[in-house]
């Protein structure tokens, strides 16, 4: 019997022994001897996966996990949903690839996408389909704005993370990646972003008045402030990689605001926080805002299929014909699944789920702030990040995140890290989780935060 023909009524997940185990240690010496040094995900996470089914994966020695990355947000209804195999099944026989031509699954992924927008906002807005990626989309925003404004300079902000292409990796604050590539691209300035816990000008929430948004706002009035008119100012509503940490509702309205003032168009990506994972179709929702442009990619197909698009004010619409190409922007097979992933969607009420499973979340990680080295547990819909630092120097506690990772595998839950020196745990499971799982994946990670910091405290006690 497979993973795929096991019955709903699994309880729980499964680990048989030491991780890796053989069959995967063999395939991760294998990848290791043929692969690039740039692989990232197995070194924290030491499995090699044979099959995957919802919100599981088994690994090659028959070790079961419950997935909390799910692909990095890509898989929306988790692995392999059957309704979105069928679609991709049925189109594999009318055509697969078609460049940017028109054809009816690619005009009905177009009409599903448009329908999820509010209407004010639908009405003006048009669609371009980029190369597969998200970065690849970020580099499309960019050279539409510079190509409509007629400006070269960008706003990013600190602690975002956009790609790893030449232009979206300039965007990105992590300055590790970008330090071995000599000669990014030119002409983006970092402003503070509100990440009120780890306040980037040193203020505290008592005296903040979102001071990072002020500062924002005086460097671009300033005629002395050194920062050209922009040609963009590129945000996200979440930082995603950047350690799970959502905007305020304040910064993000002034950010508006002053963008709409200055006529500077604002993009927003939601590469990650898009389709629905923060319980609105796009998370800039929540925030009362219209953007200029929305960057999408990861959920799109809901499969994992990749596609990319920009949605984007019309006014903005200068590009001459093949301004911005790519081979592989007619997937047939990802705008078969991404039309049936937004049926589903709607039929199941997924988003309905997400606010609900994410409230489940918060609920059974809220005694978890009363802890010294818990900085802070934070979210939105079900993406959720537990952030650990130092009690006695108040800096990222990376090393306790690892060993929470790395016990959590051991029990059968995977969850990636990230932020700041990656202390932040996170979890991003499929939105249509189950409130089962949501509970088993929960005291999972509790009891693996309680015996990373058991240990970490004993140790430090030696010390």
């Amino acid at each position: 019997m497979t993973l795929l023909d096991q019955p709903d009524t699994w309880t729980g997940p499964y680990v048989g022994g030491d991780l890796p185990g053989p069959r995967s240690a063999e395939l991760l010496a294998r990848q290791e001897r043929h692969e690039s040094n740039a692989r990232s995900y197995p070194r924290r996470l030491p499995i090699a996966i044979a099959e995957a089914s919802g919100s599981l994966v088994r690994d090659v020695d028959g070790n079961v996990f419950i997935d909390f990355l799910a692909g990095a947000g890509v898989l929306s209804l988790g692995h392999n949903h059957p309704e979105l195999v069928a679609a991709v099944t049925a189109q594999l026989g009318r055509l697969t690839h078609g460049l940017d031509f028109p054809t009816p699954v690619k005009d009905a992924f177009t009409e599903a996408q448009l329908s999820m927008l509010d209407p004010h906002l639908r009405d003006r807005m048009k669609i371009h389909f980029c190369g597969p990626t998200g970065a690849n989309a970020v580099d499309a925003a960019l050279k539409l704005c510079k190509t409509a404004t007629g400006r070269g300079d960008v706003i990013s902000f600190q602690g975002g993370f956009h790609g790893s292409s030449h232009a979206a990796m300039a965007l990105t604050g992590l300055v590790s990646q970008k330090r071995p590539v000599p000669n990014g691209v030119p002409g983006v300035h970092f402003f503070p972003y509100s990440y009120c816990t780890r306040c980037p000008i040193g203020l505290t929430r008592a005296n903040c008045e979102t001071n990072c948004a002020g500062y924002l706002e005086r460097s671009l009035r300033d005629g002395n402030g050194g920062v050209p008119l922009p040609a963009a100012v590129v945000l996200e509503m979440v930082q995603g990689e950047g350690g799970i940490v959502p905007g305020t509702r304040e910064f993000v309205q002034r950010v508006r605001a002053l963008t709409l003032e200055l006529g500077i168009p604002l993009v927003v990506d939601e590469v990650q926080t898009g389709c629905g994972r923060t319980g609105t179709w796009f998370a800039f929702e929540q925030y009362g805002i219209e953007p200029d442009v929305i960057v999408a990619s990861k959920a799109l197909s809901g499969i994992g299929a990749p596609v990319a698009v920009i949605l984007y004010d019309a006014k903005l619409d200068t590009w001459a014909p093949g301004a911005h190409t790519g081979t592989f922007r007619g997937n047939q097979l990802a705008f078969a699944a991404g039309v049936e992933a937004i049926r589903i969607i709607r039929r199941d009420d997924v988003l309905g789920n997400v606010v609900r499973r994410g409230e489940q979340i918060a609920d059974r990680l809220a005694g978890l702030a009363d802890h010294p080295w818990v900085a802070e547990v934070r979210g939105r819909g079900l993406m959720w990040g537990v952030e650990f630092t130092n009690p006695e120097t108040g800096e990222p506690a990376g090393s306790v995140a690892a060993a929470v990772q790395a016990r959590a595998l051991r029990q059968g839950l995977i969850v990636e890290v990230g932020g700041r020196d990656d202390a932040v745990v996170r979890l991003m499971p499929p939105l249509n989780v189950t409130a089962e799982t949501v509970e088993t994946a929960c005291s999972i990670l509790l009891d693996a935060i309680t015996q990373a910091l058991r240990v970490t405290t004993e140790y430090q006690l030696e010390a």
